[in-house]
C-alpha cells in the first residue's frame, strides 16, 4: 500500500530545526577549539571545512539508502541528537588528554557533519510525493538557510552568554530528539513498528535531560581537571572563557585558558607597564587604558596625583564587572574601577580609537598576547597609527609585548611595528615569576631619553633599578623584525611557532 502524502508544513519546520541545530554544533566545536587551542581563525576555518566536507559525504552516502528511508532518517536524527548534544562535554573532557583531543575533535565534527548531510536528501525523498520538485527544493533550501541564519545570530548573542557551551549543545540535542519523535509520528505509515525507534529516542532524551540538569557540574569537573587549582568562577562571555582559580598563595585569572595574572606577583607586571611612562610624562592628566579590564593598571595610574581622568576601554563587560564587583578583585585593585575619575567603556579598542577625537597624555595598551588574528589586529601598524591620532604631541604610551626570552622574534616585531607607525621606541623587560621575563615597549611621537624618576613607594621598581629594565642580554637582543600589518599578521604566525616549543 502506498503511504499517504505527508503534510509539508511540519516537515519544513523540521528542516528549520535541523539546520539550526547543525550549525550550532559547528559553532560549539569552533568556539571550544578557539578557547582551548587559541587562533580563532584557524580553528573555525578547520571546523567549517571539515564539517562541510562531511555534509557532502553524508549527502553522497544517502544515495545508497534505498529502503526504509523514513526509518534511516529518524535513526540519523537520534544519532545527531546524542553526538551533537554531548559534543561540548565530550570535547572538553577529551582536551584533558592532548594525545587524543585532535582525533576526537575532528572525528566528532566529521561524524556530526556526515549525519546532518544525510538528513536533507532523505527528507527530500520523503516529500517528493507531496510537493512538486521545484517547489520542494526551493522550500527546503529556504528553511535550511533560515535555520543557519537563526543559529548564527542567536549563538553569540543569546546562547553562549546565557547558557554556556555545555547547556547550548545539550539543548539543541534535545531539539533534535524532539524532531525524531515528531518524525516518528509524521512518517508512521512508512517506518513500520515504531517501538525500537521510540525507545532509542526516549533513551537519548533522558540522557540529554540528565546532562542538561548536570551541566554546571560537568563544566566544573572539566574545569577542575584542566586547571591545577580550585576553580572559583568559570563562565563564557560573548567573547571568551573567563576562569578564576585560587590556591594558598592567591588567585589567578585565565582568559581562554591563558593566564592573565596571578595576584601573588601581578604588581611587578603592572608597575613595569605603568610607571616608566609616567616618569617620561610627569604631570600627565588624561589617561587611557586599552584592555586591562581587571583594573590593576588603573590602580597604579591612580597613584599619581596629577591624574584627572582615566578612560578604560575593554571589550568584555564580564571582566570589568568582575573587577568592580568581585571581592577578590576589588581587594586587589583597590576598587580602582569605582573611582569617580574612571570611565569604563566596553567596546572594541580599534573601533573606539577610530570614532573618537579626544587626546590623551598617556595611553597604556594591556591586551592579551597576540595568539589569534582577532587579537593580532591590535598589534598592527594600522592600530598604532590610530593610537597616534589620539595621543597629545608631548604624550607617550606603553604596550605589553609578550616575553622577549620565550618569544624573542614576536617581541621585536611589536617594537618594529610601533616604530613603523612613526614613533620613537624604547623596549624594556621585567621579571614576573608567573610569566618569566616579560617585555614592554615605551613609545612617543618624538625621540626621548630614558625615564629616570619614579613615583615613590613602589613594591618592585625604584629609581636605582629602572635603568636595568632597558638593558637586554644576548638571548633577548634585538632581531631585525618585519612589520605586523592588518592584512598580513606575521606576528600571530611567529608567536604561535615560538610558544609552541614550550607546550
Amino acid at each position: 500500500m502506498t503511504p499517504s502524502p505527508v503534510r509539508p508544513g511540519p516537515v519544513y519546520l523540521t528542516v528549520l530545526v535541523i539546520a539550526t541545530c547543525g550549525l550550532v554544533y559547528e559553532l560549539v566545536a569552533g568556539a571550544l577549539a578557539s578557547y582551548l587551542l587559541g587562533d580563532t581563525v584557524t580553528q573555525f576555518s578547520l571546523v567549517i571545512g571539515i564539517y562541510l566536507t562531511a555534509m557532502g559525504a553524508g549527502a553522497w552516502l544517502s544515495k545508497f539508502i534505498e529502503r526504509g528511508v523514513a526509518r534511516r532518517f529518524i535513526e540519523a536524527e537520534i544519532a545527531v541528537a546524542f553526538l551533537g548534544g554531548f559534543s561540548a562535554p565530550i570535547l572538553s573532557f577529551a582536551f584533558l588528554s592532548p594525545r587524543w583531543f585532535h582525533p576526537a575533535f575532528y572525528g566528532l565534527v566529521f561524524a556530526i557533519g556526515t549525519l546532518v548531510g544525510l538528513e536533507i536528501p532523505l527528507l527530500l525523498r520523503l516529500l517528493r510525493r507531496s510537493v512538486a520538485f521545484k517547489d520542494l527544493v526551493a522550500q527546503v533550501l529556504t528553511f535550511d538557510y533560515l535555520g543557519a541564519l537563526a543559529a548564527s545570530l542567536l549563538f553569540p548573542l543569546v546562547f553562549v552568554p546565557h547558557l554556556g557551551l555545555f547547556r547550548t549543545s545539550l539543548l539543541f540535542g534535545l531539539l533534535n530528539a524532539v524532531v525524531a519523535f515528531t518524525s516518528i509520528r509524521l512518517f508512521r505509515e512508512e517506518i513500520g513498528p515504531p517501538g525500537g525507534l521510540v525507545a532509542r529516542a526516549a533513551l537519548v532524551t533522558v540522557l540529554l535531560l540528565a546532562g542538561y540538569a548536570s551541566a554546571d557540574r560537568l563544566s566544573d569537573l572539566s574545569e577542575e581537571q584542566l586547571y591545577a587549582d580550585e576553580v572559583l568562577f568559570a563562565k563564557s562571555s560573548a567573547y571568551q572563557r573567563v576562569v578564576l582559580t585560587k590556591n594558598r598563595a592567591g588567585f589567578q585569572l585565565f582568559l581562554n585558558g591563558h593566564l592573565q595574572f596571578s595576584s601573588v606577583d601581578e604588581y611587578r607586571y603592572h608597575e613595569a607597564l605603568v610607571h616608566p611612562a609616567f616618569a617620561l610624562v610627569p604631570g600627565a592628566r588624561r589617561i587611557a587604558v586599552l584592555g586591562g579590564g581587571d583594573g590593576l593598571a588603573v590602580r597604579e595610574i591612580l597613584r599619581h596625583p596629577s591624574v584627572e581622568s582615566v578612560t578604560l576601554v575593554d571589550l568584555d563587560p564580564m571582566v570589568t564587572r568582575l573587577a568592580r564587583e568581585n571581592p577578590l578583585f576589588t581587594q586587589l585593585n583597590g576598587g580602582s574601577l569605582l573611582s569617580p575619575k574612571v570611565t569604563v567603556i566596553n567596546d572594541d579598542a580599534m573601533t573606539w580609537l577610530e570614532k573618537g577625537t579626544a587626546l590623551f597624555d598617556l595611553v597604556f595598551v594591556d591586551f592579551p598576547d597576540p595568539n589569534s588574528f582577532a587579537v593580532g589586529k591590535l598589534y598592527t601598524k594600522r592600530f598604532y597609527g590610530l593610537l597616534k591620532r589620539r595621543l597629545s604631541p608631548d604624550g607617550a604610551f606603553a604596550v605589553q609585548s609578550t616575553s622577549p626570552l620565550f618569544a624573542r622574534k614576536s617581541f621585536w616585531i611589536i617594537d618594529r611595528t610601533i616604530a613603523a607607525a612613526g614613533f620613537a621606541t624604547r623596549a624594556y623587560h621585567a621579571a614576573v615569576p608567573s610569566f618569566g621575563e616579560w617585555g614592554f615597549v615605551l613609545a612617543a611621537p618624538k625621540p626621548f631619553d630614558l625615564p629616570a624618576r619614579l613615583v615613590p613607594g613602589l613594591r618592585y621598581l625604584s629609581d636605582e633599578t629602572l635603568p636595568a629594565l632597558f638593558s637586554f642580554g644576548p638571548d633577548m637582543a634585538r632581531w631585525e623584525a618585519p612589520v605586523n600589518r592588518l592584512h598580513d599578521q606575521v606576528l600571530v604566525r611567529t608567536y604561535e611557532s615560538e610558544w609552541r616549543k614550550f607546550e
